[in-house]
């Protein structure tokens, strides 16, 4: 998530959200409405005891941040029908907890450790007691800032920004832990786009078919395919894709037919459908299209896609702005309709509920976390409830 002409390392990511994430809360942000947490403690990995309730499984949110700019660590909440965020607690002991995912089964929770060197952090989720800890492994790589459990859930991928690689690491059957790392692949070509210091790997998913795994690098212009040998955990390259020299690409988004996937464009401020061939893992960029925000670049940061397919939304980190789209001819169109103002400033990572019916934004630079309600014909977004405070929030994650 860098910025032509900003220096290299995590210092440049750090750049763009700024230290005043965690200051935007004691200049006047939003309090948080939490409850009275009942007595229950937490060990993190630094030794850190956290006072903590453990939040409802049906309407939970997890929240990442940046503990180097202000964030408590892992934060988490609990969300109403009618998007009122409550906090429970905290997890500390994991620094820089910037992106989060959960296992298919919903028994963990998987943090990166976006320090210069890298690790991944796995959580138990028991049914009753606060998250534990179960412990940490180096990705092999620094500022890694993506994760995502492969569909099986075996084996997590994740993506070390400033070091430019991907690393896999095995997860137990038995409780969700992490074992030693079993491959890492750094990209070496092609050479960096303009402005770039390198490769930076900025997210890491599987594709809906199962069997390919993809790999977004922004200092590249490149999205990279790969197998996945999902018995002894190593990757293969498949194919790579492309884009224009300076797009910067950041975060794929699949339609639900699978043959499709929308790519959000840092650098250059674009979006670009992408064929999708499951067979062979090859993604075949089109032309780049506008995020309706204007000349110059405002960052895109992530988009999301309806579960019919209907509907898309991207999130303007610099423009402060939701993007919606109509999805036509069968996921091979996106159409711009309009942009709304999404209540924050900066918003680097969004996230719909478990039904659709919410979509959440965490706003890095103002501390907060808004909500929308989704209308299921039109798209429409309506803001609900009130921010919700969280300083240097960077990532949410609804159940």
């Amino acid at each position: 998530m860098t910025a032509a002409g900003t220096g290299p390392g995590i210092g440049r990511r750090r750049l763009l959200g700024g230290v005043a994430a965690g200051l935007a809360v004691a200049a006047g942000g939003v309090a948080l409405t939490g409850r009275e947490a009942a007595p229950a403690q937490a060990r993190g990995r630094g030794g850190e005891r956290e006072e903590v309730r453990r939040p409802r499984a049906d309407r939970s949110v997890f929240l990442g941040t940046y503990t180097s700019s202000g964030g408590a660590g892992i934060i988490l909440a609990e969300y109403t029908a009618d998007a009122t965020l409550t906090s429970t607690g905290t997890v500390g002991g994991v620094p820089d907890p910037s992106y989060l995912a959960l296992a298919p089964d919903g028994g963990t929770l998987y943090a990166v450790d976006e320090q210069q060197e890298g690790a991944v952090t796995a959580l138990a989720l028991p049914a009753q007691g606060p998250p534990k800890v179960l412990g940490s492994r180096p990705t092999g790589g620094a500022g890694p800032c993506h994760l995502s459990v492969h569909p099986g859930g075996r084996w997590l991928l994740s993506a070390n920004y400033t070091s430019g690689s991907v690393a896999v690491h095995p997860i137990d059957p038995a409780d969700g832990s992490l074992g030693e790392r079993t491959d890492l692949v750094t990209h070496s070509t092609p050479p960096p786009g303009p402005g770039q210091d390198g490769p930076h790997a900025h997210q890491i998913l599987t594709a809906p078919d199962g069997g390919h795994v993809l790999a977004v690098d922004l200092g590249t212009d490149t999205v990279y395919t790969y197998r996945l040998d999902t018995s002894a955990g190593k990757l293969a390259e498949a194919s790579r894709a492309t884009l224009r020299p300076g797009a910067g690409p950041r975060h794929l988004t699949f339609h639900p037919s699978g043959r499709f996937a929308y790519l959000a464009n840092e650098v250059d401020n674009t979006v670009v459908v992408c064929g999708y061939d499951p067979g062979s893992g090859r993604l075949t960029p089109g032309e780049p299209q506008p995020t309706g925000t204007g000349e110059g670049t405002s960052y895109p940061a992530q988009l999301l896609v309806t579960a019919d397919g209907a509907f898309a939304f991207l999130a303007n980190r610099g423009h402060n702005s939701l993007t919606r789209y109509a999805v036509e001819d069968g996921g091979a169109r996106l159409r711009l309709l309009d942009t709304v103002p999404v209540g924050g400033d900066f918003p680097r990572q969004i996230a719909f509920s478990p039904d659709g019916r919410l979509l959440f934004a965490a706003n890095q630079r103002s501390g907060t976390v808004t909500v929308f309600a989704v209308d299921a014909d039109s798209g429409a977004l309506v803001r609900r409830g009130e921010p919700f405070a969280a300083a240097a929030a960077v990532c949410v994650l609804p159940r």
